[in-house]
């Protein structure tokens, strides 16, 4: 694990224990709701992992008895592992094919992948349209030319340079998303490009969340918030009839909260952000969120976040607003039913969608 990384997993888990007692502090602004008889005499517990996703995964619930939780929770933690297996375009497992295999494979004929991995791919190609292309998962060659630079700087600050315009340029070259052919019957992928690459970081993490949530409800669970790397989705309520309540990260200064957010059964809450992965060249912040229009980070906000109904829409849809101008943002989210956004911009001021601003708790 490189210095970078674990610099994030650390902040995140200092973020996460924050988040923590605020779960417990804060009360809503619509007063003291009724307690959920069906969980009476449940005790809440809390369970935290380092290996998905390359973050810091928090899980807080209630449950009839210690026993149960920590059935229910190896569930998870199962269906969070398979997923991170699934959507790693950097590793390849036995009995898997990750998107590494595919990248690898994909443009020699088309390769048999998981359902899952298929239907994550067909909602990023929806995704690309919903947002204009602002988020585009075949821009795999541009992304990897900025982690590669963002890796070697933060190993050797002194060293830090940024990628050469011209490469950027050639890698874009290959960022056709009409090159991924998506074949629903076979479920096969296949890249019409032969230089084309995916990256997934946008929407990978999201969908995986949301997908693990649906299966634990399947399986029993009644009351749970689940945050990976800050993508927060809540099942139900407390046991006391409160909403679950996330955090938005104050941009500006990491140890405190922006905002709390009355998070409903079924919603999940996720931002993107410039503030926990960038790197630093001649004095200048650049972080790992690339505008597919000018091939560099984007600037106009130090953080987007999404509340809607469907964890990995709000990923590929905090991704593709943090990219786009605050008005083409504001736009796209009015178009939108059931969704919600909160932007943070760059010269310190917040902007709030009115749905957004109505689930503010005081």
């Amino acid at each position: 694990m490189g210095r970078g990384r674990q610099k994030i997993i650390a902040l995140l888990l200092a973020l996460a224990l924050a988040a923590a007692a605020g779960i417990s502090l804060l009360s809503e602004k619509w007063g003291a709701p009724e307690p959920d008889k069906t969980m009476e005499g449940w005790q809440e517990y809390t369970v935290y992992w380092f290996d998905v996703f390359d973050t810091v995964t928090r899980v807080v619930g209630y449950a009839p008895s210690q026993e149960e939780w920590t059935r229910q929770m190896d569930a998870l933690h199962q269906d969070l592992v398979s997923y991170h297996q699934l959507f790693d375009i950097y590793n390849s497992y036995e009995g898997v094919t990750s998107l590494k295999d595919v990248n690898e494979q994909a443009a020699l004929g088309p390769v048999q992948v998981d359902e899952r991995t298929f239907e994550m791919l067909s909602l990023a190609k929806e995704m690309y349209t919903v947002t204009n292309g602002q988020l585009n998962i075949a821009m795999g060659d541009v992304l990897s030319l900025w982690h590669d630079y963002r890796e070697a700087g933060l190993a050797d600050p002194d060293s830090a340079r940024l990628p050469p315009q011209e490469d950027l340029e050639a890698a874009a070259q290959h960022g056709n998303i009409q090159d991924l052919v998506l074949d629903e019957e076979n479920h096969t992928v296949y890249f019409a490009d032969p230089q084309m690459q995916l990256d997934v970081g946008s929407v990978g993490k999201g969908y995986a969340v949301e997908q693990a949530a649906k299966a634990a409800e399947a399986r029993g669970v009644k009351s749970l918030f689940l945050s990976v790397g800050g993508n927060l989705r809540a099942i139900c309520h407390r046991a006391d009839g409160r909403n679950w309540t996330g955090g938005v990260q104050d941009p500006w200064n990491l140890e405190a909260t922006l905002c709390s957010v009355s998070v409903q059964d079924g919603e999940s809450l996720v931002t993107s952000g410039d503030y926990l992965r960038y790197y630093t060249v001649d004095g200048k912040q650049y972080c790992h969120l690339i505008d597919p229009d000018t091939l560099y980070p984007a600037e106009n906000f130090d953080g987007v976040s999404v509340l809607c109904a469907d964890s990995g829409l709000a990923d590929c849809l905090s991704t593709g607003l943090f990219c786009m101008s605050l008005e083409e943002g504001q736009a796209l989210v009015e178009s939108l039913d059931g969704v919600e956004a909160c932007w943070q911009l760059t010269d310190g001021s917040v902007v709030y969608s009115d749905g957004f601003s109505a689930r503010l708790i005081q």
